[in-house]
């Protein structure tokens, strides 16, 4: 559960008459964030709303930095960046604006029909001439900067009642989170100002707690429903997560390689680990010192157990490779979210509920052949811990 909501809206601010006269983002060097160069500003507020429903504004017309635009427009992109970091108070930090892609993913191969590449000789080729050869994979995202919002609140916002310990087990310990983003119902074209206004109620269009949940386990035709809906009503979607699709395709595309996940497909059987997993966290009791169980309610939520402190010795792999801080106890910007998911949905989890189950030796090798070190610009070590984001003038991709 979550104490409370934290939103953020922004709003721009061009000077009106430097964008009538000028096609340019910024006439000049960018050197602060109030630079009259800059004819693009851009504000955001934000406002916490607890589970009472009562707001409380945190902050408003915080700036955002400007785009890295290049060497002469934004000569030192890391001075405005930290001038963007914006204290609201209570040990509470925020961040909006442009950060380098930190997320990782082939998604060449595994949309492909589930090809990836340093199994790809292993793939069924459904009759092709052409084979595909295994080799490393290839991040798709790499080179791309992200518009980033980031949050960053002391424990006790989160948890019920402020509640702060070392208790793995308590219950208050664990956090569930999503996001969502919403617009407004109608938008309005005004030619006499040459102005585009939205207005209406908001709407929500979008939301998201693990990762490739909406990507891989939510059907097509029903995916533009459940970004509409809140995660107190997922128990429509645990049918395909008790079987997922992708479960029933690796032993077909990969003969022979699934041989026990090919029989606990066609036993029918739920997959109760996933079902876990995904929507009601882990229950004490299947990983020793380690729970994210958040109740019986079937939701999609970014779970994390508040009293497991950060690893000293962090895996990519997190929970998989005994790292109790890392997804999906939460989610640190450097898991290898894909390679986890594949894995626990090829069978490597399922041994937590059903100890007479012996997971294929494949299942905790299927891995998509990206990591971070296939990232061109590290990540931070502090607040907001994405790199800095690649420029427009060197980037092409930018």
């Amino acid at each position: 559960m979550t104490a409370g909501r934290t939103s953020a809206t922004s709003s721009g601010s061009p000077p009106r008459c430097a964008t009538r006269t000028t096609f340019l983002y910024n006439t000049g060097p960018i050197l602060t964030l109030d630079s009259p160069n800059w004819n693009r500003r851009q504000f955001y507020s934000v406002t916490r709303k607890d589970g009472r429903g009562r707001a409380q504004q945190l902050g408003r017309r915080l700036p955002c930095p400007p785009c890295n635009i290049g060497p002469l427009s934004t000569p030192d992109y890391n001075a405005l960046a930290d001038a963007a970091v914006q204290n609201l108070g209570s040990k509470r930090r925020v961040f909006a604006g442009q950060r380098a892609e930190g997320f990782y993913v082939d998604l060449g191969a595994i949309f492909d029909l589930l090809d990836p590449r340093p199994f790809a000789d292993a793939h069924t080729t459904f009759g092709l001439n052409k084979f595909p050869q295994s080799g490393p994979g290839v991040n798709a995202t790499k080179n791309l900067n992200v518009h980033t919002i980031a949050l960053q609140v002391p424990v006790t916002d989160l948890t019920r009642s402020g509640w702060r310990g070392g208790d793995v087990n308590d219950p208050r310990a664990t956090i569930g989170v999503w996001t969502t983003a919403s617009r407004q119902r109608v938008r309005m074209l005004d030619t006499e100002l040459n102005n585009t206004w939205s207005t209406g109620p908001y709407r929500q269009v979008s939301r998201l707690a693990n990762p490739l949940f909406n990507e891989v386990i939510v059907p097509m035709g029903r995916k533009d429903f459940w970004n509409t809906q809140s995660p107190e009503g997922d128990a429509r979607f645990a049918k395909f997560v008790a079987k997922p699709e992708v479960a029933g395709l690796l032993p077909g595309l990969f003969p022979g390689v699934f041989p026990n996940l090919d029989v606990l497909n066609k036993s029918g059987t739920p997959r109760a680990d996933l079902l876990a997993i995904l929507l009601t966290g882990i229950p004490a009791g299947l990983i020793p010192g380690f729970q994210n169980f958040t109740g019986k309610t079937q939701a999609d939520l970014m779970r994390l157990n508040t009293a497991i402190p950060p690893s000293g010795q962090p895996s990519i792999f997190g929970l998989l490779d005994g790292d109790l801080a890392g997804f999906p106890n939460g989610r640190r910007v450097f898991d290898d979210v894909v390679a986890i998911e594949l894995r626990a949905i090829a069978g490597a989890t399922y041994a937590l509920v059903d100890k007479n189950y012996t997971p294929d030796q494949a299942a905790a090798q299927v891995d998509d052949g990206v990591t971070p070190d296939d990232l061109d610009i590290p990540y931070l070590d502090r607040f907001p811990y994405l790199g800095v984001p690649h420029d427009g003038f060197t980037n092409p991709w930018t």
